[in-house]
């Protein structure tokens, strides 16, 4: 079974490169969003930094939703979910080995380019640290998330638009986590451990009970 997952992740890392341009696309797409707010911003170092979490965070949010509702719909369309759906793998565990492919292609670059790109929002040292660290540890709760919504839209063509309007309300309290550390990073008066261990129980609730729910999506959606 372990083998049947490992080809599986492999497999989705070498479609995402293939298709789209896999996390460059997102990367991209997120560089144009954090290099249009300064723009319309204006000079003023000090706005910049003090909005550079949340307008990486919400780039990032955004960034991640690029190719979301290709998550299982590839796999509808060619056949293959219905062997995954037969396959003596749960396909909870096949839910759960594709969000790591996708957000091992899509999630981690933005978590790499992060700093890179709070340099153009004036961020100091340890604003940088601490948005790098929010989104290592909140973006995969944005992929769980967003697995749910690609299931419940999988039979759908051009379901793009209804999975942001269902996984944008469930990613309002990661985003507002993930700001809240980094902000505490740079100072401020909450301690830097509260949000960062209420942004580790999210992720971690999404990956408990995320894949149990797409893959019930998923079963619904093949009878």
């Amino acid at each position: 079974m372990i083998r049947a997952l490992l080809a599986l992740f492999r497999r989705d890392l070498t479609l995402a490169r293939r298709i789209g341009g896999g996390g460059l696309m997102g990367v991209v797409f997120f560089l144009s969003l954090v290099t249009i707010v300064p723009f319309a911003i204006g000079p003023d170092l000090n706005l910049l930094s003090r909005i550079g979490p949340a307008v990486l965070w919400i780039a990032a949010l955004l960034s991640g939703l690029l190719g979301l509702d290709r998550l299982f719909q590839a796999d509808d369309e060619d056949g293959s979910l219905d062997l995954l759906r037969l396959s003596p793998v749960p396909l909870e565990l096949v839910v759960l080995t594709k969000c790591l492919a996708h957000w091992c292609a899509t999630g981690l670059p933005l978590v790499i380019v992060a700093p890179l790109f709070g340099l153009m929002l004036a961020l100091d040292g340890p604003a940088l640290w601490g948005v790098t660290l929010s989104l290592l540890v909140g973006t995969p709760a944005l992929t769980f998330l967003g697995a749910i919504g690609a299931a419940l839209t999988v039979s759908l063509r051009r379901g793009g638009l209804l999975l942001s309007i269902l996984v944008i309300p469930l990613a309002v309290p990661v985003l507002i986590f993930g700001v809240s550390t980094a902000q505490a990073a740079s100072g401020g008066t909450v301690p830097f451990l509260t949000p960062l261990l209420i942004l580790c129980g999210l992720s971690l609730g999404a990956l408990a009970l995320a894949p149990f729910a797409a893959a019930a999506a998923l079963r619904g959606a093949g009878e």
